[in-house]
């Protein structure tokens, strides 16, 4: 996998993961479904996640995860531009949030949230049960080959 990764960071502060994890929960996210990728990976505070969500979700609310798949114009269909995956856009202060409320590590948080939204990009979604579980299952594969446990085992035990 040669996967080129921009990290953008709008806000600063502990908990939130340096490149190299990104790096490598990205890779696993699509092992074996793309030989090369460019993915952008946007860290926000509250502020911009709220704007983002609004504009493109029509929600009036902070998101953890927002992704965008870039999206080539027509003119450009056939061009080398096919290795962008597109970006995504977390929100710091709402993951460590979620973290602490779950009583989840903030890391395992992290890599969840991040694995989530490649997935996005790459086209899964969890719009009905049965996509659900597909993207579900495939999340809780990638994460537990990273060292992870199950992020949704607290939801099945409600």
């Amino acid at each position: 996998m040669n996967l080129l990764l921009e990290i953008q960071r709008v806000v600063e502060g502990d908990g939130i993961p340096d490149p190299m994890q990104f790096q490598a929960w990205a890779e696993a996210a699509l092992h074996g479904r793309l030989e090369r990728a460019e993915l952008v990976v946007r860290i926000v505070d509250r502020e911009e996640s709220r704007q983002l969500n609004r504009e493109y979700r029509g929600k009036d609310s902070t998101t953890n995860v927002l992704s965008f798949p870039f999206e080539a114009p027509a003119v450009v269909a056939d061009d080398p531009l096919g290795d962008l995956l597109g970006d995504l856009v977390i929100c710091a202060p709402l993951v460590a949030q979620e973290a602490a409320e779950q009583g989840k590590p903030l890391e395992a948080h992290w890599a969840h949230l991040l694995v989530h939204g490649v997935l996005h990009l790459l086209g899964f979604d969890h719009i009905n049960d049965p996509e659900a579980e597909t993207m579900e299952g495939l999340e809780v594969e990638i994460l537990e080959s990273l060292g992870y446990s199950d992020p949704y085992e607290i939801e099945r035990e409600l």
